[in-house]
């Protein structure tokens, strides 16, 4: 069975944040707790899957959160241009893995048919539940639906020979994680199912959240699809940067060799 290279992208970073902000019950509340922004590529021969987009220049001025790159000046250490992006796995619609969806205007769209429910539903009635939502972002997946190139998920399924995707929910309604067959084993890209290694080995919840058991039982379903909890790779940690070898370049991380160390430790 042949294996997929792995590569996790760095293209922003936010350091004026508290342990607060990542663990919904932690006793060193107000302890500094950084977070890394990342997209991934997959890449087999001359097959590249997308899983996610990050967000551009104009959604970081809106936010107050700057970039260090533009998502597709990231991919280009990796020869991959924007345009030649065929296939992007969506885990969830929220800005930061959603709103670079316009940067990348021939890909065909994978996700969960309870994500797109979720982000145009009446949840998003409440201030709170759709925050983490910008609304360009979503009429973008919209637009993309009625041109013919969204494929709707329901659960677990298949995008390719080695990577399945998995519907975990939890932090947003439809989000789903992304397995995938490397040589190191079968490797979690968790997304924001976990957003640090202690989420998911420690059980403790982040702070946004719309079904608390959902993402709880969803650290378990993590560690079942992976061929080792070693080989679950956290959604914002920047851990990652030191648990796995730089790539082509600075800002790029090669996952599917495995971690150089226990993340655990």
């Amino acid at each position: 069975m042949s294996t997929w290279e792995v590569h996790a992208v760095k293209y922003a970073e936010r350091n004026a944040r508290t342990r607060a902000d990542s663990f919904l019950f932690d006793d060193n509340h107000d302890a500094p707790h950084a977070m890394d922004y990342y997209i991934w590529v997959l890449r087999r021969g001359d097959e590249v899957i997308l899983v996610d987009t990050g967000y551009d220049s104009a959604e970081a001025q809106l936010r107050g959160r700057p970039i260090q790159l533009d998502p597709r000046e990231a991919l280009n250490p990796l020869g991959l241009a924007a345009e030649a992006v065929t296939r992007v796995i969506v885990t969830h619609l929220h800005y930061d893995h959603a709103g670079g969806l316009h940067l990348f205007p021939n890909a065909t769209l994978h996700m969960q048919a309870a994500e797109m429910q979720f982000a145009t539903g009446p949840c998003m009635c409440h201030d709170t539940l759709r925050a983490p939502f910008t609304a360009g972002h979503v009429c973008e997946a919209v637009k993309r639906l009625y041109s013919g190139k969204v494929v709707f998920h329901d659960g677990d399924a298949e995008i390719a020979d080695g990577v399945t995707v998995h519907c975990i929910g939890g932090h947003s309604r439809g989000l789903q994680c992304v397995r995938v067959r490397t040589a190191a084993g079968w490797m979690v890209l968790a997304s924001d199912a976990a957003h640090y290694y202690e989420n998911v080995y420690a059980r403790t919840p982040f702070p946004i959240v719309v079904d608390l058991q959902n993402m709880l039982d969803g650290f378990a379903r993590l560690e079942a699809l992976a061929s080792d909890p070693r080989l679950i790779v956290p959604g914002h940690d920047p851990r990652v940067r030191e648990l796995y070898p730089a790539g082509v370049a600075p800002h790029i991380f090669r996952l599917d060799r495995g971690p150089m160390s226990d993340p655990r430790a």
